[in-house]
């Protein structure tokens, strides 16, 4: 999608000039994205990020796959997924705080 937004749409056109030229879904001001390099680089670091969760996929089904006895340890998978859960939560809960609470980012919508 970034990529897609970044190649083939009218995202540096419409920032210069919004009120005369139609939008084509531009949903990347929202997010801070205020030119073509910028969804570029987030093109090309999701695509990095894919790669690097699908080698991570791979690894931990064939080179390092927990035995199953891991998964019948109730303790075991529940230390697992509480530390994900609260892991993404405070990432989550942190990015929010910043986003919410820095005026200067505000400031440029």
């Amino acid at each position: 999608m970034y990529f897609h937004g970044a190649r083939f749409s009218n995202y540096e056109a419409w920032l210069s000039d919004p009120t005369h030229i139609g939008p084509s879904a531009q949903i990347w001001r929202a997010s801070g994205i205020t030119s073509e390099l910028q969804l570029y680089c987030t093109a090309i670091g999701a695509l990095v990020f894919a790669a690097l969760m699908l080698f991570a996929g791979w690894f931990h089904y064939h080179k390092a796959a927990p035995k199953l006895a891991w998964f019948q340890d109730v303790e075991s998978m529940l230390n697992h997924h509480l530390a994900g859960l609260l892991g993404l939560g405070s990432l989550s809960w942190a990015g929010h705080q910043v986003i919410n609470s820095n005026q200067s980012i505000r400031s440029h919508f």
